[in-house]
């Protein structure tokens, strides 16, 4: 397992240790990887889903499996219920995630607060993601499941892990810390988005008064995340410590989702919400306030 006293954040061991009920027809196990856009770096990803993927999983997209792409939302609730009970998944399976990008997990974690949003009790994170399984040598398959199809009912939604464009601007008033995870290319305003990803913005820079933790802070060189006592320091140098309500976002609150599950799922700190409607949104708005530069 991991040195975190949960097991939302399971090995590649523990997950190569647990194939056999991945792959079974009765729904107790379900490893879903979601795949990335294609990457601004290309070449860098591991493989994608159909080039290869742990034995058993079930392969989603993030934007045409899990979002609403006319809102630019996540699914409303009974089309998630739909998506999710067509690929096997029953309410009281292990869903276990992870995938692949330019960030390990990139869209897996979002995957993992989308299905927490909903209620989903069991959901548990790969540590390291496709980057970490495939570089270890762990075995792949160009094998696609075929699990029946069962009826799932979502106990959510639990608005309480996200935040709202209402949100951030009571945050704003309250001097609630805010986390910008994006590069800090992103975060000065130098460019908008990272190059040749979709969804973007018309000004460039920050929300006044967040801090910058770009989300690869949050891991190790081998993808896998930093340790209680790092992840401790990296937030508690922003003067967050547990103590308060904190709100995370970035583009469109995929990175976000990363530090949301540092903090809340694995710090346990109980009072974090995710903007997924992140810069996409506010950076889009009118009369919206901006900063450019570090900040403060």
């Amino acid at each position: 397992m991991t040195e975190y006293d949960t097991d939302v954040l399971v090995s590649a061991d523990w997950v190569e240790d647990h194939l056999e009920e991945f792959q079974a027809d009765e729904p107790d196990y379900r490893l879903v990887e979601v795949n990335s856009p294609e990457s601004p770096e290309e070449g860098d990803f591991p493989s994608r889903y159909d080039e290869g993927h742990v034995p058993g999983a079930i392969g989603l997209q993030w934007d045409e499996d899990l979002s609403d792409q006319d809102q630019r939302d996540i699914l409303k609730k009974a089309e998630f219920e739909e998506t999710v009970g067509e690929h096997g998944i029953s309410e009281d399976s292990t869903v276990v995630f992870y995938g692949n990008g330019w960030i390990p997990n990139w869209f897996a974690l979002f995957a993992y607060w989308e299905f927490k949003y909903y209620g989903h009790e069991d959901a548990r994170v790969l540590d390291g993601g496709k980057d970490y399984w495939v570089n270890e040598d762990y075995p792949l398959t160009d094998e696609e499941p075929e699990f029946d199809p069962v009826e799932y009912t979502a106990k959510g939604p639990f608005e309480s892990i996200r935040a709202y464009k209402d949100d951030v601007d009571k945050a704003r008033e309250a001097d609630i810390p805010m986390v910008d995870v994006r590069s800090p290319e992103e975060f000065t305003g130098e460019i908008i988005a990272p190059e040749g990803l979709r969804e973007t913005a018309q000004r460039g820079g920050h929300i006044p008064g967040a801090s910058n933790v770009p989300v690869k802070t949050n891991l190790r060189e081998d993808g896998r995340f930093k340790g209680p006592d790092e992840l401790e320091e990296l937030y508690g140098d922003q003067g967050i410590d547990g103590e308060e309500t904190v709100v995370t976002y970035c583009r469109v609150g995929e990175r976000s989702a990363i530090a949301w599950f540092a903090l809340h799922e694995l710090l346990d700190y109980e009072d974090v919400h995710n903007y997924d409607g992140s810069w996409t949104e506010w950076g889009n708005l009118i009369r919206a306030p901006i900063e450019k530069g570090e900040g403060e």
